[in-house]
């Protein structure tokens, strides 16, 4: 099998292929299928051979599609990095993902040149550095088209697992075509469907949008970046008929100026709890909502819910995608009957065959009813899934995960920090809000701001803490251990939340 957008640009060469909402330009199939070729030339000029891991770290640009298909071309893995991690953070994963090439823009140069160490660095912007290699000016190389196989790594995603630890998971060819397939299944799909790239494309969410309308020979149209009333706009301007997006974003879009136009024939929203509130007001609104459960491990979507079935049923994910199996189990892996809790457990063709360079994780992660996702749910009669909560202390705000114990450990290095807690509160905006309860050292003084200069260096945006509680004991168990519960109570009461 060839990659998808040669075998796409054969069969609908004129179809248009991408649109850059910044500049307005339109590229059909065939002008893709040129660009990309022009692309994977250069980094094959650079090295780039099938089987490299290759790491891309920038936001939601053209580029970065040409990246992700190029790399395809090539036979070789892509890996986005989160454009928003710290330093620190990203050097850790390039040596995890065992990147040959890290590829970033203007944006992203001085954190990718930070992280990189010996791998080489280069740059689709001008580069700001002399020792960053400038991207357009390579000379394109020969291409050998590469011949894939089902079970080929199409591409490494860093998730949080269930755990909280970051691991590359690898998602193979087969996941991505069983995915798509059975999102299709699901939404439906039209020759003239538009949809709506504004969420960040080192989640899976965002790169699936590209890659599935490949497949599709649909049409992407490209935000470089969220904003709630240009999206609102873009939609009604290229009347998109399709949009992924978190909750968080749905919610300010349905705020925005304009009403969300009538094309759209689907809002699918996912990466966090939907709030019930939140279906009620599409509802009323009119709009298309397709609340959404998934994780990088299963090539996103899992399950969801048509939006009549999301009105009858409030909180309910729907059923799983085609090919999926979600078995719902107690603490001795045994299936519960409906309206039991438990964890759901996922199998099929769209999981992960594991994480890169893991035994012991993958050992750890997957059962007799496949994978452990940490998250748990009940199954109604009917057979539509709830997710409730995670089996973790994992914090979700705004549809980014966020490990506590990082979160703790980065606020504890500080001198004047003797304990800290970190949990996740309710937020009516982020769904999850980051909040800390820091204990000082005996007689030292310490203020928020002494702690955001600090963590700023250390932590991404979404993993600061938004509140900030000073406390003189963290509040903790019999065997000694923090109340997580109680510590939550705690900032809630102190923080007039």
């Amino acid at each position: 099998m060839r990659d998808f957008l040669a075998t796409r640009a054969r069969a609908s060469p004129d179809a248009t292929a991408l649109v850059d909402d910044h500049s307005g330009r339109e590229r059909t199939y065939a002008e893709l299928d040129a660009a990309v070729e022009t692309t994977a030339g250069r980094l094959a000029a650079t090295g780039v051979t099938r089987g490299d891991h290759v790491g891309v770290l920038m936001e939601t640009r053209p580029a970065f599609v040409r990246l992700a298909f190029a790399l395809q071309r090539l036979g070789a893995t892509l890996v986005p990095l989160n454009a928003r991690l710290a330093p620190t953070e990203l050097h850790a994963q390039r040596e995890r993902a065992d990147l040959v090439l890290l590829v970033c823009d203007a944006e992203t140069e001085s954190d990718a040149r930070a992280a990189a160490d010996e791998v080489p660095v280069a740059s689709v912007d001008d580069p700001h550095e002399a020792d960053v290699l400038a991207f357009g000016d390579r000379e394109p190389g020969e291409v050998t088209p590469a011949e894939w196989t089902r079970e080929d790594a199409l591409a490494l995603l860093f998730t949080s697992g269930t755990t909280g630890d970051p691991k590359p998971v690898t998602l193979t060819l087969g996941n991505v075509l069983a995915a798509a397939g059975a999102s299709a299944f699901k939404l439906g799909v039209d020759p003239d469907d538009r949809w709506l790239l504004c969420l960040s494309m080192y989640h899976m969410g965002g790169l699936s949008i590209p890659l599935r309308c490949a497949l599709y020979g649909t049409t992407c149209i490209l935000q470089r970046g969220f904003d709630a009333d240009e999206a609102v706009r873009a939609l009604d301007e290229y009347d998109c008929t399709g949009v992924s997006v978190v909750p968080t974003m749905l919610d300010r879009m349905l705020r925005a100026d304009e009403r969300i136009p009538g094309s759209l024939r689907f809002a699918l929203c996912g990466g966090a709890p939907t709030p019930a509130e939140l279906v009620a007001a599409c509802e009323d609104a009119g709009v298309p909502i397709h609340p959404s459960y998934g994780m990088t491990e299963a090539t996103s979507q899992i399950s969801t819910a048509r939006p009549t079935e999301a009105f009858a049923n409030r909180g309910t994910v729907g059923r799983p995608l085609f090919g999926t199996t979600v078995t719902i189990v107690d603490d001795a892996d045994e299936p519960v009957d409906a309206g039991e809790t438990g964890e759901l457990c996922v199998a099929g063709p769209t999981v992960t065959p594991g994480y890169y360079d893991a035994p012991e994780s993958n050992a750890e992660s997957f059962g007799p009813h496949g994978l452990y996702t940490g998250d748990v749910g009940y199954r109604d009669d009917a057979g539509r899934l709830y997710v409730l909560n995670r089996q973790s202390d994992r914090i979700i705000t705004g549809g980014e995960n966020v490990d506590p114990g990082r979160v703790a450990e980065a606020i504890r290095a500080h001198s004047a920090v003797r304990d800290v807690a970190v949990v996740g509160v309710a937020d009516s905006e982020w769904g999850e809000r980051v909040a800390a309860l820091v204990v000082p050292t005996d007689g030292a003084e310490i203020d928020r701001d002494a702690l955001e200069a600090h963590w700023d260096e250390r932590l991404a945006d979404f993993e600061q803490p938004r509140t900030v509680v000073f406390v003189n004991e963290l509040p903790r168990t019999a065997s000694g251990t923090v109340d997580r519960a109680a510590a939550r109570e705690r900032v809630v009461e102190a923080a007039g939340l």
